[in-house]
């Protein structure tokens, strides 16, 4: 059998980070069901610590999820996950950010704007491309 999955990033700032990721990937955050968490805090299965206000909207603290806008069948979830430790050490796993007819420079560029910071070029034979680290530190490649 095979399986579907999920890709989850570990977060300080999950809602803001789901927020620089659908950006960069031009995805969709996923919409707050608020009637539902209200639902949940009210008949006691969560709490008002569980939640948090995010550009006015009311949202689960614990994390936020982005989407491709075609839907799921096009590419997995990706959710930002809040973790009180502070990431210390180099991702063993990060996102290749295909360009497609975008060129990669100014996608580079576009996200190097919006708080990326450069890490570094490579090239294997006639591929490259530009190592980034978005604004919490995780990393992600840019190619064609």
């Amino acid at each position: 059998m095979a399986y579907t999955f999920q890709v989850t990033i570990d977060s300080a700032h999950p809602h803001t980070l789901a927020d620089w990721w659908a950006d960069a990937l031009g995805w969709e955050v996923e919409p707050s069901d608020e009637a539902f968490i209200r639902r949940m805090v009210d008949e006691g299965h969560a709490s008002e610590d569980d939640t948090t206000t995010h550009h006015g909207t009311l949202v689960w603290k614990v994390g936020a999820a982005i989407r491709h806008p075609e839907g799921p069948g096009h590419a997995p979830r990706v959710l930002f996950q809040l973790v009180a430790e502070p990431k210390t050490v180099k991702n063993r796993v990060h996102l290749d950010v295909r360009s497609g007819s975008d060129d990669p420079r100014t996608v580079v560029e576009r996200l190097i704007a919006k708080g990326a910071t450069h890490l570094h070029e490579g090239k294997q034979g006639p591929y490259t491309w530009t190592t980034l680290a978005d604004p919490e530190g995780n990393e992600l490649c840019v190619s064609r």
